[in-house]
């Protein structure tokens, strides 16, 4: 068999003595391994690393290049012969795809690793900017402060394997915490900024967090206050000491708070001390100073021992129950998702400055972002704490960035804004949009008006590590905008019907997903990992999909009820469930409407009790504070018991219930995410 891969590139699959074997040909100085694509072999080059795994055989034939691969492995065999029939045969006709198997090697390293590699390598090259705090990082800065942070983790009784939570928004902390606890093999539990008390009492006891780091407050969020309110133990602690033991977490064995450059600095915090220090909280610049030689020597035996296939991360998703799940994720899942998004975005040819306004605790931000310019050597700039238009604008003007990250809502923003016009962004020529699907108009303005000729768009969910499709630049850009673009390598894709067998391409169905990238499960909830995660190892997404014929796929809609709004995940459960606890409420059911700037909104139908009476801010007024802000319904509709659509069963039509509200809200013709896609 022969097949053209990459003018003039050909490479012939034949036998040698019985044995599979393979012949590349080119008539160029220099040619590329098909087992390693994308790697270039001078003519006397050889492959080690790949001699040592599959027993290479290289020969070099006058000036064309010959080069034959006797006895590899049945494995690579089975690997090209699949291919050859995905890419010609009868399958592709089915909707099932993989990635290159073998283009790029997947990486086994741990992210500790990555971090020294990078630091030996580019120690004075800045790694992090955050513009608001006027911090700039270098590799060699990162590293040392890590270091510190998770000695001084140590000597506060930390060990492998133990979760330590970080409560915070985009700080030069949350870098430092999430390197600490790679390099020490602790699990970094990602909790939103934006949780309140019920959300982060779950979080905490959910996981076991042993320490938890956090500011005493950002905007409207009162974390310490929030935390003093549920450990009353707080209160008479003396200052200083972040030693905790409370029946409230009975695992939690440290609380550490760190400054948020508003002026605590001078002395006097929030609260009136003096020295700025909190009750029952450790400084953080203090922990960053305890450690010993001892805890030196502990953390290097640590290192030696954590793995790639450790468990790294926990990111908090949610599903019907309404309770956040603990996404487990490995050093395995998250190098190499953040390696070959970057490798896809081309951060490997170019060194990239990548404005990130999206929230660390995200992993948009923390795998896509801070990760993925890692393990490519780029560099990060975080605008300020949380998203803010003018803030972003500025930071890509004055750092002159090359590549800008955003969900839908945030770009809308960006252009909106008035002092859009006033800055420079001739040095942008790429960026990624994810979190939401995205209007084909913003698409199209973001090429034309932001200069994002590269404009990517990706595709993936927390379980995934995330990313599981994202465009590819050679790709026209209106084929680019109008699909979640091609599965990443060493990923399979397959779009299933009800009963799980594969659709012809162009047909709806489930969205599975399956590879390196699955998450190692549901944090302790091995019944929400089995109905996700089957024994074939394909994880259901909930979303529905259609392959396209070159096999894109596009998202036209989700089996999950879950409304996102600017990006942020919300599920209709967590929000009835809360709102079901007041007096007066007999019944409630949330849905997503349109929303033309956040894509969806929260719409809730409330029935109430016989003889009660409520308003709509007494609604708003009730979640304020309790829910994060997101989460609070913007339209309340009130309704009678025979207002909600049912099924013979008894069951809620939210459908039905969705296009009502439409109707009844006039926004038949408001365009959001999901109806202005291009399809």
């Amino acid at each position: 068999m022969k097949f053209a891969l990459q003018p003039p590139l050909l490479f012939n699959l034949t036998t040698l003595n019985g044995i599979p074997s393979l012949f590349f040909v080119r008539s160029a100085g220099k040619s590329e391994c098909r087992i390693c694509r994308g790697i270039q072999i001078r003519t006397t080059s050889h492959l080690p690393h790949i001699s040592a795994r599959n027993n290479f055989l290289f020969y070099k034939i006058n000036k064309n290049l010959l080069y034959r691969k006797q006895h590899f492995s049945q494995m690579v065999a089975e690997s090209i012969l699949s291919l050859s029939t995905t890419q010609n045969g009868e399958e592709r006709k089915k909707s099932y795809v993989h990635g290159a198997a073998s283009k790029n090697p997947l990486l086994y390293s741990t992210i500790g690793e990555r971090l020294r590699l990078a630091a030996s390598l580019f120690p004075t090259r800045e790694f992090v900017l955050f513009k608001r705090d006027g911090v700039r990082k270098t590799y060699k800065d990162v590293l040392e402060d890590s270091e510190r942070l998770a000695t001084g983790l140590i000597h506060l009784g930390m060990e492998k394997g133990d979760r330590i939570g970080i409560w915070s928004p985009n700080k030069y902390e949350w870098i430092t915490t999430q390197f600490a606890s790679a390099l020490a093999g602790f699990i970094l539990v990602n909790i939103n900024p934006m949780y309140h008390a019920d959300d982060l009492c779950y979080a905490v006891e959910q996981v076991g967090i042993k320490t938890l780091i956090c500011p005493p407050a950002f905007k409207r969020s009162q974390y310490y206050n929030t935390l003093r309110e549920l450990i009353p133990e707080l209160e008479d602690a003396p200052p200083g000491d972040g030693r905790i033991s409370t029946d409230t977490f009975p695992k939690l064995r440290n609380l550490i708070v760190f400054k948020m450059g508003n002026g605590t600095e001078a002395g006097i915090d929030e609260n009136g001390n003096e020295d700025g220090r909190y009750n029952g909280a450790w400084d953080y610049n203090h922990v960053l100073n305890m450690g010993t030689v001892e805890d030196r020597r502990r953390l290097a035996q640590n290192e030696a021992n954590v793995q790639p296939d450790d468990q790294a991360n926990i990111q908090y998703t949610s599903g019907t129950t309404g309770k956040p799940k603990g996404a487990t994720l490995t050093h395995h899942n998250i190098v190499n998702n953040a390696y070959f998004v970057g490798l896809r975005a081309g951060y490997h040819e170019k060194r990239a400055i990548i404005c990130i306004p999206n929230p660390l605790y995200h992993c948009f931000g923390c795998v896509m972002g801070s990760l993925a310019a890692l393990v490519h050597f780029n560099t990060c700039v975080f605008p300020a704490p949380s998203f803010e238009p003018l803030a972003a604008l500025e930071a890509i003007h004055e750092e002159r960035c090359t590549a800008v990250y955003g969900t839908p809502t945030m770009f809308i923003d960006m252009l909106g804004h008035e002092e859009y016009p006033s800055f420079d962004y001739s040095s942008i020529h790429s960026g990624i949009v994810a979190g939401a699907p995205c209007p084909v108009t913003l698409c199209s303005r973001l090429v034309n008006e932001l200069g994002m000729k590269n404009l990517q768009v990706c595709y993936g969910t927390t379980e995934t590590s995330p990313v599981s499709f994202m465009s590819i630049c050679d790709d026209p850009p209106e084929e680019r905008i109008r699909n979640v673009g091609h599965i990443m390598d060493h990923l399979e894709a397959a779009v299933v019907d009800a009963d799980g067998k594969i659709v012809p391409r162009g047909q709806r169905g489930d969205l599975l997903i399956r590879g390196y990238s699955l998450m190692y499960g549901y944090w302790d909830n091995e019944e929400a990992t089995r109905a996700v995660i089957g024994k074939d190892r394909w994880y259901r997404s909930g979303d529905i999909g259609v392959m396209n014929e070159n096999g894109t796929v596009s998202i036209v809609g989700r089996y999950k009820d879950m409304i996102i709004r600017g990006g942020e995940n919300i599920y209709p459960t967590e929000v009835e469930q809360f709102i079901d606890k007041h007096p007066a409420v007999a019944d409630v059911q949330v849905i997503g409407v349109p929303d033309e700037r956040f894509g969806e909104v929260v719409c809730a139908w409330i029935r109430l009790k016989n003889g009660a009476t409520l308003t709509e801010s007494d609604i708003r007024e009730y979640c304020a504070g309790k829910i994060a802000h997101y989460k609070v319904p913007k339209y309340i509709l009130f309704k009678d018991i025979a207002d909600f659509p049912l099924t013979v069963t008894g069951k809620v039509k939210k459908f039905e219930m969705r296009e009502i509200s439409k109707r009844e809200l006039k926004l038949e013709n408001v365009k959001s995410h999901f109806n202005d896609t291009g399809m």
